[in-house]
Order: structure tokens, then sequence, then C-alpha cells
């Protein structure tokens, strides 16, 4: 059978062109001829060839936008939103080739006896007004990719949708409180936690911006079935996240979860701390010793302040992340005596989680009267998860967190070449692995907890983790430029948005890639990210701040090896171009034109 797979979303980029390939490899494994249009906002539409199109049996219209369908009139049609074509792509087409119906008038309806054609809706329900908040450890990339595609994937089945995005510049489009009021079902696709109190009452579904963004769709659908009401008590983080459902794989909540929420609030704390330390390298590396010089008041505050405010900051808000406001206060004791005792973000960690624990077990189980209620929080709960925190760090923990840290960074000051290599080749396959997922998160939060150690060994790590964290999306976007013929517009489009996020360490620059082409794209990546971590350590390259991309190098001293270190990113980088360009299979082609029968290029 030959088809014509039509395929439009709002942005006419990225979507567009995921569902297109998808459609086309599920014809191709159903025996079908499949042809392909791409309707991009990016340039004139490029029509079927008129002996092709006469040659089709069934046209597949995924379309989230306005397409005029007229020319078809005649031929057997199925329409449906974008956002279900990519999910499963099979069963979409199953459903085409069963669904389709002949259209007997045009859908743009200019002409006398012309109609609109009817546009199946993935909802058959009453619209439902959903809200949506996303947010992400690092408040950059994922956030704002789930918001975009969960507004999509909401449109695409007929639903009103409010996105509130709460990333690192702060709470973007925020929801008002008649929006809230009025929301059929409130979605919180987050990975840290965030303040649901606001939400009491309302039909509550959690996930990960990692769903929300690949399974949007999917999500919408769930949170509109499985949602629960959150009540009062519930909407303070010690409850269960997915709405009191605890049986929710979605909505659990673990210790990873309250770990990202701690290195999120951490995390510009050591960013600045870091750039303060290499800006007091501008005057020399040894400036900061001589008293009353501004290279010394740099040192104070970013080495003096900021570093010794990391780990009690990573502690206080991994205890708020599970007890809500009074695990803050024994949580920052707990990592503050961490820290004071040498036991570093290990023992901050430790702190965090005890503190948080024991302010929740207190809040939960101590028992007051109504009169008195109003002191547990602010007197009770502070001073006793306080002073068992407090205990447990002096006289348990501390200690032999402490024997673990030092001989971590002892490994870490005198390890051998062959070792530094080894690490560097863990750390950058990690960082490529999953592009801002578990994995690279598990990798960088290993990295910068490191920081908080001080030392020479401690800056070598975070050089390797941001290297190689900027090849995937570098080494794709190079290679969407000099392998054009192997690249759609769209996918050079998109490869120069990776590029620009490759510059500022954003891995997430690459993710377009890899949903479409995960068996190729991961691990050509992890080749190429491990090369450079590996070259970062044997060079034996310190990177004073956690994050800015190439954009630290404008800092003197930031890098220590700064030639070294552009080498090692660029190897990385033209391994990752040269290697999925040879392996890409066939010529995509442009936006608008249709590709060769059976999708062969």
């Amino acid at each position: 059978m030959n088809v014509l797979i039509i395929t439009a979303c709002p942005s006419g980029v990225a979507t567009t062109f995921l569902a297109a390939r998808a459609l086309e490899r599920a014809a191709q494994r159903r025996g079908w001829t499949a042809w392909v249009e791409m309707h991009s906002q990016l340039q004139p539409q490029v029509p079927i060839d008129p002996v092709k199109l006469g040659a089709t049996d069934l046209i597949i219209a995924a379309t989230s936008t306005e397409v005029d369908l007229s020319r078809f009139v005649g031929k057997r049609v199925y329409q449906a939103p974008i956002s279900q074509a990519i999910p499963e792509p099979d069963a979409f087409l199953a459903r085409a080739e069963s669904e389709a119906k002949p259209l007997a008038m045009s859908p743009t309806g200019n002409r006398s006896g012309a109609a609109v054609a009817p546009v199946p809706r993935a909802a058959t329900s009453p619209a439902k007004k959903i809200v949506a908040v996303t947010a992400c450890p690092t408040g950059v990339a994922h956030t704002f990719m789930a918001a975009e595609a969960l507004t999509q994937a909401a449109r695409g089945l007929g639903h009103p949708i409010r996105v509130e995005t709460q990333g690192s510049v702060g709470a973007q489009n925020k929801l008002t409180p008649e929006e809230i009021r009025e929301a059929d079902v409130v979605i919180l696709a987050c990975d840290i936690e965030v303040d649901q109190s606001r939400f009491a009452g309302k039909r509550v579904w959690r996930t990960s911006t990692g769903s929300a963004l690949k399974k949007s769709n999917q999500t919408i659908q769930e949170a509109l079935d499985k949602a629960q009401p959150l009540g009062g008590e519930a909407s303070r983080p010690t409850a269960q996240a997915d709405g009191g459902t605890k049986g929710s794989a979605q909505g659990k909540r673990g210790p990873y979860r309250h770990l990202l929420t701690g290195v999120s609030f951490m995390l510009p704390m050591v960013v600045a701390g870091g750039l303060l330390i290499a800006l007091s390298f501008v005057f020399g590396i040894d400036a900061f010793k001589q008293e009353g010089t501004l290279a010394a008041a740099l040192m104070r505050i970013g080495g003096g302040a900021a570093f010794k405010l990391m780990v009690p900051l990573l502690a206080g808000y991994i205890a708020y992340s599970i007890a809500d406001r009074p695990g803050i206060a024994p949580g920052m004791i707990g990592g503050y005596l961490a820290s004071d005792l040498g036991a570093g973000f290990l023992g901050g960690i430790a702190a965090g989680f005890l503190a948080g624990y024991v302010a929740q077990a207190m809040s939960r189980h101590l028992k007051l009267p109504q009169s008195v209620e109003a002191l547990k929080p602010i007197l009770l709960i502070p001073l006793g998860a306080g002073l068992i925190t407090g205990l447990v760090m002096i006289y348990v923990i501390g200690a032999p967190v402490a024997a673990v840290m030092s001989a971590m960074t002892t490994f870490l000051t005198n390890m051998g070449s062959g070792n530094a290599v080894l690490l560097g080749l863990l750390l950058g396959a990690m960082m490529c692995f999953d592009l801002g997922g578990p994995v690279n998160k598990a990798a960088y939060t290993f990295g910068v907890g490191l920081l908080s150690a001080g030392g020479p060994g401690a800056y070598g790590p975070m050089a390797a983790i941001m290297a190689s964290g900027m090849v995937p999306p570098l080494g794709i976007g190079l290679s969407s430029l000099l392998a054009r013929s192997k690249f759609s517009e769209a996918e050079r489009e998109a490869g120069k948005a990776s590029l620009a996020l490759g510059l500022c360490f954003i891995s997430e620059g690459a993710i377009p890639f890899m949903a479409k082409d995960p068996l190729r794209v991961i691990p050509i990546c992890m080749i190429g990210g491990a090369i450079t971590g590996a070259m970062s350590m044997y060079f034996s390259v310190q990177l004073m701040a956690p994050h800015g991309g190439l954009f630290v190098l404008l800092i003197p001293h930031a890098v220590n090896h700064v030639l070294l270190y552009l080498l090692s990113i660029l190897v990385g980088s033209l391994v990752v171009c040269a290697g999925y360009a040879l392996i890409k299979p066939g010529q995509a082609e442009m936006p608008g034109t249709v590709s060769g029968e059976g999708g062969a290029r």
C-alpha cells in the first residue's frame, strides 16, 4: 500500500520531524511504501508530486496545527493529533488504516460546496482545564522542554493548559489562584520538591520532567485518569507526591528526589563561589595570600563564605524535601557540623537525610495539646531534630565519613595517570549516557560534591565532567552542519541550537537527536564523552567553576590548562561529529519535501 504521511506541530521543528520519522519507520515495518511531508514554518511547503499523489492509497495526517487537506478530496484520509504518533506509531498506523474515510469536501471551506473535514480528537470527553508545574535540578533545559511538551500534548488532545516553570531564574508564567481554582487536574512534573500547599483539594498527578518530555501524551492521559485529590496534610512534602496514591510508580518519592532538591538549592552557591575564587586568581595564583588586597577579599567571599555554605545548604534542603520547613534548621546544623568535622558533602548528605527523617517522625508522631501545637514546627522540631542530628554527627557519623573524604581526596590528589584516565573515562561516559537524566546527574553531583573538599584533586573531576557534558550537543551540532546532506532542514536548525546549548554546558541540546535515534546517538556520544573525560584527567586539567561551559574561560585562571582543555573538548566533539555522520542512515529530506519510495534514501 502507498501512503502519504503528513506531520505538523505548532513550532514546525522537533516534534514535526520526530513524528515523521517514527511513522515512516513504522510504515516500512508494515511493508508499506511511504512518502513524507513535514510542514515547517522555516520555509514554504513543497507538495507531493501529483504522480505519487495519484498512486497514494491512504493519507495520514498527524497534525496539531492547521493544514490544508483540500488537495486530497476523494482520497482516504486519517487525521489525528501529532502527540499520538510519537509514543505508539505502529498503533497510530493501525488506527489510520481501519478508521480512514474518503474526504468528500475541502477542509478549508473556502470554496462553494466545500466544508471542513472532521478532525479527530484524542479526548472524546469534554475538554479539561489543566495546570502544571515543571522543575528540574538545574532549572535550565529539562524544565522548559517538559513545559513545551506538555503544552503541545494537551492542545493536541483538546485540553487547555497553563504551565508554570520553576527554573534557575525563578518561577515564570506563575499560576494564579483563579487558574488553580478552575483547574480540573494539576500535573507536577518535577524532579525536585516544590510547594504543593496551593494545590490542596485539587486532583494532583506527579511525575518527572523526563516522563513529561518523552511521554507527554501518556502523562496527560494518566493525569486525567489517575490523579487523586491532595488533602491539606498531604500538600506538605512529607506526604506522597502522587496525590495520595501510594502505589503510584509515577508519583513515588525517594532518596534520589530529596538529594536532587538539595543539589538544586546548593548549585547557585557552588557556581558563585567557584567563579569568585577564579576571579581572585586573575591577580595571580597566590595573590589572595596578601592580606588586604582585592584578591584576598574575593577569595574570602568565594572560598571563605560561599563554599562554606555549600554543605549546610545541601543538607538543609535535603531535609526540607523530606520534612518541609521544620527540616531546614536541623539539616543546616548537621550540614555545618559535617563541613566543620571534615566530612564534606558525603557527611552533608548523611546529615540532611538524618535531620529530614527525624523531623518528619517528630511531626507525625509527637502529639501535643491543640493549645501548644503551634510550638511544634518553630520550637520543638528544630530543637529536637537539631539536637539528635548534631549528636549523631559528632559522635557517630562525622569521624568515619571524614576519614572516607580524606582518603578520597588523597587518592584524587595522588592518583597516577592510569587511574586518572579510568576515572575520566567513567565520568565522561556517565555524563553522555542520558543527557540530563539520573546517570548524568549522579556524575555531576559527584563532581560538585568534591569541590567542598577543596585541594588540587577536587577540581580535576569537575573539569572532566563539564568538558564531557559539552561533547554531545557540540558533536551532534557540528555533524548536522558538516554532513548537511544527511540532515533535514529541521535537523540542521536543531543542530544550530544544539551547538549554542553545548557551548553553555547544557547537554540536553542533543536530546531531540537522541530521542529520534537512541541506538546510534547514545553509544557514539558516550565514546566521545569518555575520550574527552580521559584526556582532561590525563592532562591534569582543573576547573574552579562547576558551570558556565566555555564562557568560564573568559575568566583568567578559571581553568589551569586552557589549550589542553579545549583540545580535549574538540577531540571528543569531532569523534561524535564524525561517528554520527558515518553511522547515520540514509539521507534525510528537507522539510516539505518527499522521501523516496518505501522510505529508501
